[in-house]
């Protein structure tokens, strides 16, 4: 890799200078991730997204518990177009305009400056690897009504560990597998609630989907669990320079994965809130395979609860995927030690995969709903640093090369984050004060962190380097500095 001290850089393309040049990235240049063999192309990387963001129906039955059928499925219908589609058109826009595996990190440093970029690559990478736990968790929820045993104490403990060691060494092994791997676990997740659907239609009461009161719904699960299961479409920025040919493959995988992850929350819940009487405390975690049973019997609930495991296999190599290439970019920008842009010979990031595989063990003795408001909190945080660099850089830089861009302006840029914006706070609102405690000592220790690596690289302990081969995003016009 072509590294070298930050305090000795060439003279670089100032961001507001690009002048209608093109896009340099690192990944374009004659080296190990070059290799056109290990980029990744559009149907893996909507698979990639797809399970950055949803991974299936698992996941989504405390909706029901919370709020009922009807309101369910009302939030699988309009939260996407508050939430997850600005989200992904935010995404489509800055990851073309910078694709390099920085993502979202680049974005706030060229918007905000380097020690908003690193805030934003802190609570982002935290709340990835937080979410990450979750998946360990909710693979052992399933498969504990079969194998007891499963359900806590040392045999549990022995099937995270040893589930986090195969999924990580899949990581290690290479992006361009993750994507393909991604793939096929997303058909077999998907394909069982297809048979599913098919059985259910003589038993489908459409009066059961109207059943809604508002007196006892449990806002806070109920929006937490939405929020969580539409989140995450910025999650692929950090991959953005592994992809082939991202300027036009990003934007096309982003509108893809987002018809599918909407269709499979919604038709899942449409057929379980359909064909099976409510009881509401029994919508948690793990129940699609007992409605399984109910409909089509054990055959159908075994095959569901092994499309849940694979379902939670394709989102935690996704996640830490997104999580790794995210600290290797932050190493090639100057944020962390030089140690973090080192690949291993499959093209990946070595110490990224282990610091993130060490998160997810530590975090996953949490409990599923503990883990999504911790991990919603600070992502929360990360989602309006993006919002502003967002539309900074539309005021900064509104000549600048974007490859897809969304229409109507400045003004159009700050209505599309507005009704997201509006969630954010509601979301934050509804936290428990334990959530909120901890998630802003975790902000806290982000904004020493970042003075203690700058006096830790004057002072020359360790290394960092920034790339030649990346445009200057620092010279003029950051917001803060």
């Amino acid at each position: 890799m072509k590294l070298r001290v930050s305090a000795h850089r060439e003279t670089a393309i100032p961001m507001g200078d690009f002048n209608g040049a093109e896009y340099i990235g690192i990944n374009e240049v004659p080296s190990p991730r070059a290799n056109n063999a290990r980029k990744v192309s559009v149907l893996p990387l909507v698979f990639l997204i797809f399970y950055e963001v949803s991974g299936g129906p698992f996941g989504v039955e405390d909706t029901v518990q919370a709020a009922g059928p009807l309101l369910a499925l009302l939030g699988f219908l309009i939260f996407p177009f508050i939430w997850s589609i600005p989200e992904a058109l935010i995404t489509a826009e800055m990851g073309t305009m910078f694709p390099e595996n920085g993502g979202y990190v680049v974005w706030v440093s060229s918007a905000l400056g380097p020690y908003w970029g690193f805030q934003q690559g802190w609570m982002k990478w935290l709340s990835g690897v937080i979410d990450n736990a979750l998946y360990p968790v909710m693979f052992l929820d399933y498969l504990k009504s079969a194998i007891p045993a499963l359900g806590g104490g040392l045999p549990r403990t022995i099937a995270v560990l040893a589930l986090t060691v195969v999924l990580t060494y899949m990581n290690y092994r290479g992006l361009t597998i993750v994507g393909w791997v991604a793939v096929s676990l997303g058909v077999l997740s998907i394909l069982p609630f297809v048979v599913m659907g098919l059985i259910s239609i003589p038993k489908i009461r459409p009066e059961r989907w109207l059943v809604a009161d508002v007196r006892s719904v449990d806002w806070n699960l109920y929006l937490n669990t939405l929020f969580w299961n539409l989140n995450y479409w910025d999650s692929i920025s950090t991959l953005a320079g592994e992809v082939h040919n991202p300027k036009k493959t990003l934007p096309k995988a982003l509108f893809y994965a987002v018809i599918l992850v909407v269709l499979s929350y919604f038709f899942p819940l449409l057929i379980g809130t359909g064909a099976v009487p409510l009881q509401r405390d029994l919508w948690t975690d793990g129940y699609f395979s007992d409605i399984a049973k109910m409909l089509g019997g054990v055959w159908l609930r075994v095959w569901i609860q092994g499309a849940a495991a694979m379902s939670n296999m394709g989102m935690f190599v996704a996640e830490m995927s997104s999580d790794s290439f995210q600290l290797l970019g932050m190493a090639e920008r100057g944020m962390l030690p030089e140690f973090f842009a080192k690949r291993s010979r499959y093209g990946t990031p070595l110490l990224g995969i282990l610091f993130s595989a060490s998160g997810v063990v530590l975090l996953s003795w949490l409990s599923f709903q503990e883990i999504v408001a911790a991990e919603n909190f600070l992502y929360c945080f990360g989602m309006i640093l993006e919002f502003i660099a967002f539309v900074w850089l539309r005021i900064k830089c509104p000549n600048a090369p974007r490859p897809f861009k969304i229409p109507g302006g400045t003004v159009g840029a700050i209505l599309l984050c507005i009704p997201p914006a509006i969630l954010i706070c509601v979301v934050l609102a509804f936290s428990s004060m334990k959530v909120m405690v901890v998630s802003l000592v975790a902000v806290a220790i982000g904004l020493v962190m970042q003075p203690c690596l700058k006096f830790i690289e004057k002072k020359r302990w360790l290394k960092f380097s920034v790339s030649s081969d990346l445009p200057d995003i620092t010279t003029h016009g950051s917001l803060l500095r």
